[in-house]
């Protein structure tokens, strides 16, 4: 794209999706109109206008190159999967045509029996359907020697089922737009007709030479290095985070940028983050399906790039023991269509009293439902991540900030009228909209915390979609809106005035969401002890945590709120036990088999050799008359590495039956249990062994890529 770079990026962005401009070009004024009235309502596609659409839709793919068309969907596989059509057709004379049907726009029948389905499906129960999500653009996904249109869907089963991630978000969207219109009303603002939630996942990742990671079975076979000392400089002089960028790096960035404007995603920022050979990029806000679908896009396009660059893409929550690992800051906020933030504080009383209000209305959903939303960043990579020094520990708590706590202090004291704005400015309130010119200060410690007028939760990992936590973050806000819009409609029914009735309500929920607020370092013992005292939930790894989905009280919101219907929300439940279960036995195998033909050969070939010279020492001292005594220091290094080579490899026996063992359980949660209980430590045992031998053996005897070459070479 050399001459393209040369141009403005508003001059190509979007060019392969087909967005306002796209469609204003290709289709019949009306058609456009009709189109564009059924996205901002949210709305199903009018059948008489679908072929039209597909028509036009078909003839600016192929224009680009395009042969095929894709519905591209997000499976419960924590990726996305696509099954390629021709546009080509044969007419019954034997000529061929290039079609494209509304019908074939609308839906399409992959088969739904190679996807994990957690129990709702049979094995040989094989039809599934796609059908498009119009809100989201279709785009053209550049591959082999051509371009294949790519159109948004979600994927149900022959019955209806959800077998995707797209489809409970898209539903959480509308619920929680319909419970925020309720309390709009309530509070006075009247004629809202949608309300939406916006998404920013700030996305992580690691570069490391393809030559390196090709030669690291671990990374290629689990996304994360199993064994590796640490080097002698890691991150401790804190001299990589907003660094300069390196050349090959920056090349490797702007092609991605370059890629991803041209499918209209907003990349906004890029930098070096806090661990040698770990960047940042991070788009704007989006619409929260929109920013899904970009984020997964983001991650594709960046392994084509890195792959096309000599690179390596790590999106593993933690490759690198000992080194920070990787998340996706995801940013939320809600707020009417086309309106106010809803948490950005505006220039009026009422104003204040919506985010207000809508501000309780999170602290009281998140303190509600902490466990389910702990529970949706749950993964194998998150576990190693989460608690450690980058990154939020497993209890989810909230950061307000200074400003913000006196405020809901001296609205709990009864001190602050909301009736005016004066009275709201005499306690400093009145400040409140100047919020989003950081007069919070931020707590990169906290889960969840306030930045100006959203909230970023830092727990989300950084290979993970951001449609689950997504989806339980707007489930958790609807049911939240709604309990208050309840206890403020019954204030007023009970006599009291609208305002007091609203003060009231918000005044309850401050007090009443005291224990999850916590303003200091998430990472001290001192949160470990106030989240026992306050009974807030601390599940350190993904078996406790994924109990939460099947909590009765938590099934019912889901099922309240039309987001999941039991047996949905039971499926995901045995997907997520199931992929952790496979996940550990996969780097469980992958251990024994880099312990049994690479660190045990190298490090006995190097001990025999070793202990040769050793021999061949002592006897050339004995022609010369030195004693056997003068040589301890050789002889304590060699005992010393025959000791750890034994210890070794009667940990890899341990393993092997380990691994055994945790085959026979009964159910697939005995074995989530079983490999947190056991099989992880009897690995980490194995790795502390060979990391301490790994520093003892000569470098040109060790087949592993090191941490060193790894984080250090470009």
């Amino acid at each position: 794209m050399s001459n393209e770079s040369k141009k403005t990026v508003t001059s190509y962005y979007g060019a392969l999706t087909f967005g306002t401009e796209a469609m204003r070009d290709r289709l019949p004024k009306e058609v456009f109109k009709a189109l564009q009235e059924t996205i901002k309502a949210g709305k199903k596609l009018p059948a008489d206008i679908a072929g039209v659409v597909a028509h036009g839709m078909k003839e600016w793919a192929m224009e680009h190159g395009a042969t095929h068309y894709t519905h591209w969907f997000q499976p419960m596989t924590g990726t996305t999967a696509e099954k390629h059509d021709a546009f080509l057709s044969t007419e019954r004379d034997g000529s061929v045509i290039e079609r494209f049907s509304g019908e074939q726009l609308i839906q399409g029948e992959p088969d739904a029996s190679s996807f994990p389905s957690g129990g709702m499906r049979s094995t040989f129960e094989a039809r599934g359907y796609t059908a498009w999500d119009i809100s989201s653009p279709a785009f053209l996904m550049k591959g082999g020697k051509g371009m294949t249109l790519c159109i948004p869907t979600v994927f149900i089963s022959y019955h209806g089922e959800a077998l995707d991630e797209k489809t409970p978000l898209l539903r959480s969207m509308d619920a929680v737009s319909k419970a925020a219109i309720r309390l709009l009303d309530t509070l006075g603002i009247k004629g809202v007709q949608r309300v939406i939630t916006n998404a920013g996942p700030e996305q992580e990742y690691f570069l490391i030479d393809k030559k390196f990671y090709s030669q690291r079975p671990d990374l290629v076979m689990t996304g994360r290095t199993l064994l590796g000392a640490l080097p002698p400089k890691g991150q401790q002089l804190e001299d990589h985070y907003f660094g300069s960028i390196p050349d090959r790096v920056l090349e490797f960035m702007q092609e991605v940028e370059e890629e991803l404007f041209l499918l209209g995603i907003p990349a906004k920022t890029r930098h070096n983050e806090v661990a040698p050979h770990q960047f940042e990029i991070a788009p704007i806000f989006e619409q929260a399906n929109i920013a899904s679908d970009h984020n997964l896009l983001i991650m594709e396009v960046m392994r084509k790039v890195a792959e096309k660059k000599g690179f390596a893409l790590l999106l593993f929550e933690k490759p690198f023991a000992g080194i920070n690992g990787s998340g996706k800051h995801n940013n939320w906020s809600i707020g009417i269509d086309g309106g106010m933030n809803l948490l950005d504080p505006g220039d009026t009383p009422e104003s204040n009293i919506s985010f207000l209000v809508f501000l309780v209305a999170v602290l009281k959903g998140v303190l509600k439902r902490s466990a389910i939303l702990r529970a949706s960043v749950a993964s194998i990579g998150n576990d190693h991540r989460l608690g450690a020094n980058e990154a939020p520990p497993a209890v989810v708590t909230v950061f307000l900030g200074d400003l913000l706590e006196r405020v809901l202090d001296a609205i709990e004291s009864g001190k602050v009228d909301l009736k005016t704005e004066k009275q709201i400015l005499d306690l400093g309130l009145g400040q409140v909209p100047l919020l989003n010119k950081d007069y919070t200060d931020r707590n990169r410690t906290s889960p969840f915390a306030f930045t100006g007028n959203k909230f970023e939760f830092r727990a989300v990992g950084s290979s993970q979609p951001i449609s689950v936590p997504n989806t339980v973050l707007n489930t958790l806000m609807a049911e939240a809106v709604d309990d208050l819009n309840a206890e403020i409609l019954a204030k007023i029914e009970g006599g009291m005035s609208k305002e007091d009735a609203i003060l009231a309500a918000v005044r309850e929920g401050i007090t009443a969401t005291k224990a999850v607020r916590y303003p200091g370092d998430n990472y001290s013992e001192d949160l470990q002890r106030a989240a026992a005292e306050r009974g807030l939930p601390n599940m350190k790894n993904t078996p406790e945590s994924v109990r939460a989905w099947t909590d009765k009280d938590t099934i019912a919101m889901f099922v309240k709120y039309g987001v999941l219907t039991a047996e949905e929300i039971d499926s995901r439940y045995n997907v997520r036990i199931e992929r952790y279960v496979k996940g550990i036995d996969i780097e469980a195998r992958t251990l024994l088999l880099m312990v049994k033909t690479m660190v045990i050969p190298d490090t006995s070939e190097y001990q025999g050799d070793l202990a040769s010279s050793f021999n061949n020492l002592v006897a050339a001292a004995e022609s010369i008359g030195l004693s056997e005594g003068a040589f301890n220091s050789q002889a304590g290094h060699l005992r010393t590495l025959a000791e750890d080579l034994s210890r070794l490899i009667e940990l890899t026996s341990i393993l092997e039956e380990t691994i055994e063992e945790m085959e026979e359980q009964e159910s697939e949660l005995d074995k989530a249990d079983f490999c947190a209980a056991r099989l992880l430590p009897c690995m980490n045992a194995i790795r502390e062994v060979a990391d301490k031998i790994e520093v003892q053996v000569d470098r040109s005897r060790w087949q592993l890529p090191t941490y060193s070459e790894m984080l250090f070479e470009h």
